[in-house]
């Protein structure tokens, strides 16, 4: 298929080179043009701007955006509303609340463009192993773009989660989930580094360990490991542990309906926590971001101000 890949950064970028690699046809916009001609010279059909996208597409023209959510969303689907045509179908692959989704797919409606919303989960790793994709919108949308949703994910990695939003909300969900998983580990490695058999562990022992048939083994565990044997008690970072809206949604929406999750809601209340401190569990939780996401952490004294 031939499709637009709007927005290159960390996700954007390795997605496009999936699909260049399942033999699709990518035509790539960026903001910055440096990216954008890096992926041309990798076989993708650069644009310099929106109108562009549009003239390289063959109708109905297939749009994905990804890019933070927020007014760059509102910004670029303005724009793409009045260089698109009825039939024609956009995507957003971002972490975008599914409200405004909603409200999204209706202004587009208005001209008979079609708005798909996929949540995306995979990370830096995406490239190599594929995108778990979690989609909402018109169905018929949707498997119209299965060619593109079966290079991108795995064996079984894609599912239609409903109407305009399902996505997005399953994706919030997920990556609430995400941080109670995170602060379980980084808790249960701070009990251990305040042990009096802290001198004899050896993180990356233990988490491959715990992945080796026991029942909290995952791939979050294997990230462990991984973090731990470049630097054993995680001193090169902070345990500053950022927080990128999705937690914060799934908490609202869990009072929004009456749902206890406390385990979620303390998580997040620990990020917020984090940034006044600097404990072994929150490096824990600041090193798994950073391997699974290529999050940026925070330096630590020891190794000097800025990011690392």
């Amino acid at each position: 298929m031939k499709i637009a890949m709007i927005g290159l950064g960390r996700m954007g970028m390795n997605m496009a080179r999936r699909l260049l690699q399942s033999g699709h046809e990518v035509v790539a916009y960026n903001r910055t043009p440096r990216k954008t001609e890096e992926l041309a010279r990798e076989g993708a059909i650069a644009a310099t701007s929106l109108e562009e996208v549009a003239q390289k597409l063959s109708p109905p023209r297939i749009v994905w955006i990804m890019l933070p959510a927020g007014p760059a969303i509102d910004d670029h689907l303005l724009e793409l509303k009045e260089i698109l045509a009825p039939g024609d179908i956009l995507i957003d692959g971002g972490n975008t609340y599914f409200k405004d989704d909603v409200r999204r797919a209706e202004s587009l409606a208005e001209k008979e463009i079609r708005f798909v919303d996929v949540g995306v989960s995979g990370g830096i790793w995406g490239l190599k192993v594929g995108y778990c994709l979690m989609i909402g919108g018109p169905r018929e949308a949707c498997q119209a773009l299965e060619p593109v949703f079966k290079s991108l994910a795995p064996r079984e990695g894609y599912l239609y989660c409903g109407p305009t939003g399902a996505g997005h909300f399953v994706k919030m969900v997920h990556n609430g989930i995400e941080y109670g998983m995170m602060q379980a580990y980084g808790e249960g490695f701070q009990i251990l580094e305040a042990s009096p058999y802290a001198d004899a562990l050896d993180y990356a022992e233990v988490a491959h360990l715990w992945n080796q048939g026991s029942v909290v083994r995952s791939w979050l565990l294997e990230l462990a490991e991984a973090a731990f044997s470049k630097d054993g008690k995680l001193a090169d970072i902070r345990g500053v542990v950022e927080d990128s809206g999705e937690g914060r949604w799934t908490v609202n929406q869990a009072i929004e309906t009456g749902v206890s999750a406390p385990v979620i809601t303390l998580s997040l209340m620990n990020r917020f926590r984090s940034r006044d401190n600097d404990s072994f569990s929150d490096r824990v939780i600041a090193a798994l971001r950073r391997e699974f996401g290529g999050h940026a952490v925070v330096a630590s004294k020891k190794t000097g101000p800025g990011e690392v």
